[in-house]
């Protein structure tokens, strides 16, 4: 990462054939972030009754939800994948046995589709992520959208608002630190990107420790996001088009294990949602190479010194800064312009 002057005299004329490589672009295909699973995976996550309702297309007897009479504030997702779909705002009484809302909490995390089952046409909605049965959506609803979502209580989890996160934490490991946090820290909904060593076998450790390749520590950056205003495939989508994910241990001239494609995830959502990306990426031939990230789960995070912090914004002029990362600024407003801040 860090090189020294001989090498960044020498990147002036090795930069046209380097940083294509190192900054590799995929073909930059975005899709919605779905869930796809076997029939046997849902059965190992999923309760007997969820299973029945949520991928068979079952139904609830009327008044036996556990959340037919919640009335505190909060959102409801989808019980199989998380996804959020009615907030407590939308809920209403409608006297029919089932969970009543008049609209979804945002466009496009329902879907709906024909129901022709029990000898009737209804229309089925399911859930827009992982496709699971809801219930269906009448006509008849008392509010100005006219909308009456039936939904089965099992098929959702209840939120409470007070419990509802605000912010999220991931970790991310693609070469060099600097650049990482130089592009993660213009997206809209980050409050905080941190750089540090994760992955390793010591604590505390230094960067010259680290910079030797034998404390298995990655260079990362620690960001702390908000869900509602970014998701985490949108910032994965950011993470694999700006840096190699292909090569093994290496970043451009930056070589070793401190340099590997890594994401450190916190919980199994995140790690699905990688999971889940890195797949796609794989089915749809992003790339010409195999992707080697790897997804591990979090264990610590160590900051690294302070003359590593916000080293882009302090230091735009040096070599590494105008020779790397601003190719990767560049890039970054060119491909996803749409979700930078207005300050950036």
């Amino acid at each position: 990462m860090k090189t020294n002057l001989f090498y960044i005299s020498i990147w002036f004329v090795w930069l046209g054939m380097a940083l294509p490589a190192c900054s590799q672009t995929s073909k930059n295909k975005t899709t919605m972030d779905t869930v796809n699973k076997s029939d046997q995976e849902w059965k190992k996550e999923l309760s007997a009754e969820q299973y029945y309702i949520l991928r068979e297309k079952g139904t609830e007897a009327p008044y036996t939800g556990k959340l037919l009479m919640v009335k505190d504030k909060g959102m409801y997702r989808c019980a199989a994948c998380g996804n959020p779909l009615f907030s407590s705002e939308a809920k209403f009484d409608s006297h029919c046995g089932w969970l009543s809302f008049d609209k979804e909490i945002k466009a496009g995390t329902i879907k709906t589709q024909v129901d022709k089952s029990h000898g009737m046409e209804r229309t089925e909605i399911i859930c827009g992520r992982c496709g699971g049965h809801l219930g269906h959506v009448f006509n008849d609803g008392p509010t100005e959208t006219g909308l009456r979502y039936c939904v089965n209580s099992v098929s959702l989890e209840f939120v409470p608002e007070k419990e509802t996160q605000t912010t999220d934490t991931i970790t991310f490991g693609g070469g060099c630190f600097w650049c990482m946090e130089a592009l993660f820290q213009r997206l809209k909904g980050v409050t905080s990107v941190t750089s540090g060593y994760s992955g390793g076998k010591i604590k505390n450790p230094t960067y010259e420790e680290v910079s030797t390749g034998t404390t298995n520590h990655a260079e990362v950056v620690q960001i702390v996001y908000k869900p509602k205003e970014i998701k985490l495939a949108d910032m994965l989508d950011v993470f694999f088009a700006l840096h190699d994910p292909t090569t093994l241990n290496r970043q451009g001239n930056d070589v070793g294990t401190q340099y590997r494609s890594v994401i450190f995830y916190r919980n199994e959502k995140q790690k699905e949602v990688a999971e889940e990306v890195i797949t796609r990426y794989t089915r749809e031939k992003v790339f010409e190479k195999p992707i080697v990230t790897k997804v591990e789960p979090f264990t610590a995070f160590y900051k690294a010194e302070d003359y590593h912090q916000n080293y882009y914004n302090g230091n735009s002029d040096q070599p590494y800064c105008r020779i790397v990362i601003m190719p990767k600024l560049r890039k970054l407003d060119h491909l996803f312009k749409s979700k930078l801040k207005s300050d950036k």
